[in-house]
């Protein structure tokens, strides 16, 4: 049996249909009116142990109340979904000791208490052990670089260090499977390439991982699999590569060139590209499909024609490929 297993989950909420102003408040009160929303309409997932899974789509598509539903918070309105073999929503001790949760928009430190109190917390509430505590903060450290956030009080955390802080507490037990919802917003560069590099480690060690991001980098680095949704309804499901060979080929790669050129000059030794003029002077936006030409390939055929000064790289934004996924399935159901 599959470490995740969803049949059918559905979720609606019930939201209430009022008009403006205190006459439609007061019409609310004596007449009421709602109206259903599907916020997760009949999903099917399955995850193995040790999967890494992108779970994306735009803002609104039923994201997070997956997820959710997934780790028990809320309650299926219908459909059925099982955790390591339990029911999230039913067995929510059992389930909260396989689990751990990184909300991006939402914390799990004390915000009162320094982040040293919160992870000390965390350990009774999990029953940890003394010396595997030391050994997994240690761990942490090492990635998040925790030292220095141990004796600031949360609420006195930036953006950036809190979800530092955040991670070490949802991954402080050992879970069998992380839910992890934008887990490097706010990161620099150099934390989030560790983060990264940490969250692959834990993919190769066993532990599940269920991704939700609009970075493509974090998607790209860490999942091999991507499941979309959009309206609350899978939309695909499949491999990685498979989804971008498939719907995100094109890239946009912007030049500042040494001299002033003329646009035919440049496409003319960059056949099978379209070839626009650029933001400011002496620069060109350069489209092309990566299966027909590399980055490199663009730069060496500019090269002949003049020197480069500086240079962009587009990577398609994880909305545009939803949508180019969205309409190939609305393409398909009406042929």
């Amino acid at each position: 049996m599959a470490l995740v297993e969803a049949r059918g989950l559905t979720k609606v909420f019930r939201r209430p249909q009022k008009d403006p102003g205190l006459r439609g408040a007061l019409k609310h009160l004596v007449q009421r009116r709602f109206k259903d929303f599907r916020a997760v309409d009949g999903i099917d997932l399955s995850i193995e142990a040790g999967e890494a899974v992108a779970y994306v789509g735009p803002n609104g598509a039923g994201k997070s109340t997956t997820i959710k539903l997934l780790t028990g918070i809320l309650v299926p309105t219908k459909g059925t979904v099982a955790v390591d073999g339990h029911q999230p929503h039913v067995e929510r001790i059992v389930n909260a000791r396989n689990i751990g949760v990184l909300f991006g928009q939402r914390t799990q430190l004390w915000w009162d208490l320094p982040v040293r109190e919160s992870l000390a917390l965390l350990r009774d509430m999990y029953s940890l052990s003394p010396t595997f505590y030391k050994q997994r903060l240690e761990r942490l450290d090492d990635v998040l670089g925790l030292g220095e956030l141990m004796p600031v009080l949360a609420r006195k955390l930036s953006l950036g260090q809190r979800m530092r802080a955040d991670l070490a507490a949802a991954l402080l037990h050992q879970p069998k499977i992380v839910y992890l919802d934008e887990p490097t917003i706010g990161l620099d560069i150099s934390v989030k390439d560790r983060v990264r590099q940490f969250l692959r480690e834990l993919r190769a060690d066993g532990t599940t991982l269920m991704l939700t991001t609009h970075d493509l980098g974090d998607i790209e680095d860490v999942c091999e699999r991507i499941v979309i949704i959009d309206e609350g309804r899978k939309i695909f499901d499949g491999p990685l590569k498979e989804m971008k060979d498939q719907f995100a080929r094109v890239r946009r790669m912007h030049l500042q060139l040494a001299s002033s050129v003329p646009l035919a000059q440049v496409a003319a030794v960059l056949p099978e590209t379209e070839v626009a003029q650029g933001d400011g002077p002496h620069s060109v936006t350069i489209t092309f499909d990566r299966f027909t030409h590399t980055a490199g390939q663009i730069v060496s055929a500019v090269l002949q024609v003049t020197e480069v000064g500086e240079l962009h790289l587009d990577e398609p934004a994880i909305e545009d490929v939803v949508r180019k996924v969205y309409a190939g399935e609305l393409l398909r159901e009406s042929v």
